[in-house]
């Protein structure tokens, strides 16, 4: 991936060099060679990537390449660490300083005369080199800044989800009926179960519907724990014992639907035990799916019941390929020239799902050009001639063919376990703490990230897990055999892996010892990968090892236990001066962040969510001047932040701010007036005197803010507030406003389509609302533009359909839920009042 970690570093020294080239400590002149030399050889780098498995010389000389150039990335952060804060060079002859500018000096002198011997050399492999004109890496982000793919669609799957559907509504009530799904990796199997899983019909036939991801590295205690937190029970204590008598309790009397996913052991004791522990009868059903048909065998599925879906057929597959390569257009290919190569391109996927949309979603995000679709098709039959296996072809092709700063992006899926549900929050802060996204013409970073974030998901290279009324992914995992293929290439680049000596990212797992700790000092990032409903107990792991990273960039303990540990392993952090992101959410017993934290001048995310025990933030992270994201939300004891909040001028992302009453020290709602990046912002309320009049107008000049929550959970004199948050108008341009547990019986005034002429989704949850203000419904001039609507625990709030139907003419999406006075909703389903209902026709 040399080509990816040159673009990441050409990025980081670009903006150096225009912003502040001061830093470089007299190094000016070498920087700039070496990023004229890098540049000049970003045209072989593509080719040479390809190449490089095959030709093991070359191999080399591209590892050397990359060690290269991260020690010169390394040496450009500590130019910028030896510049006091105020950005002036520290005293050239300070004796502390002078030995380590020499050997700075001494040492990018001698990466430019090894990477100068390497681009004069380079020619043996490709011949002569063309230079790159222009700035560095031009290609932005992906074409589109949300999915376009619909990832819930299901092609040439209709015979196999019936004939299961048939299967389960025949189960009597005299045990538990098994149904088996066999077949090779990406043929379907779990698409099969999760439409069947996720139909309407099966939903009211079964009153306990469970998925359990299996996967190969598992245990008995885990299987057990993961049904439970389906059914809701999140209890990490207990035995073996008590949780499969829980289990019984919570299943006794119903009929269940139980579906193990992506099993591969052969030995099935675990599953005879927890089978024995079940309730009998009621008609419950268990679906298994395997590779192994022996496997389905040992877990009770008769032969009549074992289900083997087979490969699309020629006119499914191509109707797969265009519902993903052609879905800017609805799945239509409107010329004839690519459907000659796409029908190629799709003959070699041999009818595998994973296959073609992995080549479709490629394509998607490739220009509608022939001699581009051309070298596509030629670029996967040569991989197929290596790989013999059409996914993992198709997978490599579309890693080959990733712009250089979504390669690093992808590779970071390396270290997640089997089946784990991703943060997409925490993905894309890490990319930015990191530097993986590139950043120009104003581009704010967590933009510009959530955009590669939809690049892979684009691409099929990632699979939605859950996504919110407006359309955006909060979740997402990775198919095991997508898992392989990264796994591989990143530990073949020293992205990740247990083993590499120059590993430099790591995931932490709940069950990881001192020992599987990698001890190289080139460590970039420690990253907790928790599965949903566990916690990490990982403070002996690394406490004793934190002090050997040096250069950490990022460093996310999230959803971690610790103890007494945490003070100590706290003030280790303090001295981690590279570091960039910094998550600490949902971690206990945070009560206090240290002072020993003063340090992190570099810090550009700060992740403080869901410490429920957190009192105080202290004053120091208000000079934290590069943050871009600080995120405070559900800390239930913070009760301020501290005073200064106006002097994070790059702040981008603010949740859970809480203003300061009028006699208190922390930060006023005025200061959010000098955020002028703010794009996100998360607004707690509860009393009157925490917005003064002349602070009313503070949201009104945020002209980058797209994103706003107002909550006012646990109000206080509501009148009063009601009064103050009537003259609080958001900005004009507002995209998304959330309003939550809102104290008025009348919503706001200024809710109204010519107020917020820009607003695409609305949300209303919670609070005393009864009726929508006059102006909502807007006049014969105006309607509102809004895609998602979703009004939620509102019981006394008295709408109809109709009415919204007239003033929302472009709406898409409604989730509406615990609104009984609700009228005449169309409701998917059951007929009730209240409910979840999506518009699938795009025209509508």
């Amino acid at each position: 991936m040399v080509d990816a970690v040159v673009t990441v570093f050409l990025e980081k020294l670009f903006n150096v060099l225009v912003q502040e080239g001061g830093v470089l400590l007299g190094f000016k002149d070498q920087f700039k060679k070496l990023q004229n030399d890098l540049k000049y050889m970003q045209s072989f780098f593509k080719d040479a990537e390809r190449l490089k498995r095959k030709d093991e010389s070359l191999k080399c000389t591209l590892a050397d390449m990359r060690e290269l150039v991260y020690e010169a990335e390394d040496i450009l952060a500590d130019c910028q660490l030896l510049s006091n804060s105020s950005g002036k060079l520290l005293e050239d002859y300070s004796p502390t300083k002078v030995p380590a500018k020499y050997q700075m000096g001494k040492r990018i002198g001698e990466i430019n005369e090894k990477i100068n011997s390497i681009k004069n050399n380079i020619s043996s492999f490709l011949g002569p080199l063309q230079p790159v004109h222009g700035n560095v890496e031009e290609e932005g982000p992906p074409r589109w800044s949300s999915p376009v793919y619909d990832h819930t669609q299901v092609v040439g799957l209709e015979r196999d989800t019936r004939k299961l559907k048939d299967w389960l509504s025949q189960s009597d009530s005299s045990g538990i009926l098994s149904i088996g799904v066999v077949g090779m990796g990406g043929l379907g199997k779990t698409t099969v179960a999760q439409t069947v899983f996720n139909d309407k019909d099966i939903d009211l036939r079964f009153e306990k519907r469970i998925w359990v991801s299996v996967s190969q590295k598992f245990n008995e205690e885990q299987i057990m724990r993961s049904i439970l937190r389906y059914l809701g029970d999140t209890n990490i204590g207990d035995n073996h014992g008590d949780l499969l008598r829980r289990i019984n309790q919570y299943l006794l009397g119903k009929r269940f639907l139980i579906v193990l996913d992506d099993v591969w052991s052969e030995d099935t004791s675990w599953w005879v035990r927890i089978y024995e522990g079940l309730p009998k009868g009621n008609g419950s059903c268990i679906i298994v799916t395997s590779r192994i048909e022996e496997v389905t065998r040992k877990m009770r599925v008769q032969e009549a019941r074992i289900h083997r879906p087979q490969v699309l057929n020629e006119g499914h597959s191509w109707s797969l390929f265009c519902n993903v390569a052609f879905a800017e257009t609805h799945g239509e290919c409107t010329s004839t020239e690519l459907e000659s190569v796409g029908k190629e391109i799709v003959s070699k996927c041999r009818g595998l799902p994973l296959a073609i949309k992995a080549v479709g979603g490629m394509m998607l995000c490739k220009p509608p050009y022939y001699h581009e679709w051309r070298r596509i098709a030629d670029h996967f039959r040569d991989e197929l001639g290596v790989e013999d296996n059409s996914v993992m072809a198709s997978l490599q092709c579309s890693y080959d063919e990733l712009p250089p700063y979504l390669k690093s992006c992808f590779l970071s899926l390396s270290i997640y376990p089997e089946d784990c549900e991703i943060s997409k929050d925490q993905l894309v802060r890490w990319w930015i703490g990191e530097g993986f996204v590139p950043v120009r013409n104003g581009r704010l970073a967590t933009e510009a990230s959530e955009d590669c974030f939809s690049g892979l998901t684009n691409r099929c290279l990632v699979e939605v897990v859950e996504w919110d009324y407006n359309g955006k992914i909060s979740t997402c995992k990775v198919h095991d055999m997508v898992r392989d293929q990264v796994i591989k290439i990143a530990a073949d680049d020293a992205f990740s892996g247990l083993s590499a000596a120059h590993c430099r990212h790591l995931g932490l797992t709940t069950d990881m010892e001192e020992k599987q700790m990698v001890t190289s000092k080139k460590m970039r990032a420690l990253v907790s990968t928790s599965k949903s409903g566990e916690v990490n107990k990982i403070a002996t792991c690394i406490g004793n090892k934190l002090c050997d990273f040096r250069y950490l960039r990022v460093l996310d303990l999230s959803k971690s236990i610790f103890g007494v540990l945490l003070a100590d392993l706290l003030c280790k952090v303090g001295g981690l001066k590279h570091l960039t992101c910094f998550n600490l959410s949902n971690t206990h017993p945070l009560t206090q962040v240290p002072q020993t934290l003063e340090k992190l001048h570099n810090l550009q995310i700060l992740d403080l969510s869901y410490c429920q025990s957190l009192r105080s933030l202290p004053a120091f992270v208000m000079t934290f001047k590069n943050l871009v994201v600080l995120d405070v939300s559900h800390c239930g004891s913070l009760e301020l932040l501290p005073r200064g909040l106006g002097m994070l001028s790059h702040l981008q992302v603010l949740l859970g701010f809480k203003p300061a009453r009028l006699e208190s020290e922390g930060s006023r709602i005025s200061e959010l007036r000098n955020l002028s990046d703010l794009r996100i912002l998360e607004l707690q309320l509860t009393r009157a005197d925490e917005i003064d009049d002349a602070e009313t107008d503070a949201l009104t000049g945020l002209r980058k803010m797209q994103i706003l929550t107002i909550s006012c959970f646990n109000s206080f004199e509501s009148d009063k507030l009601i009064s103050k948050l009537e003259k609080v108008c958001p900005p004009s341009q507002l995209h998304e406003l959330s309003l939550k547990f809102y104290p008025g019986k009348i919503s706001p005034k200024w809710l109204n389509p010519v107020s917020l002429p820009m607003l695409r989704y609305l949300s209303l949850c919670g609070g005393n609302l009864r009726q929508l203000s006059r102006g909502f419904w807007g006049n014969d001039e105006t309607s509102w533009r809004i895609e998602g609507l979703k009004l939620d625990s509102l019981s006394n709030l008295n709408v109809e359909w109709e009415m919204i139907q007239g003033v929302m003419p472009s709406l898409k999406t409604v989730h509406a839920c615990w609104s009984p006075e609700l009228i005449a909703f169309p409701i998917e389903g059951i007929g009730f009042r209240g409910g979840v209902w999506k518009k699938s026709d795009r025209n509508n």
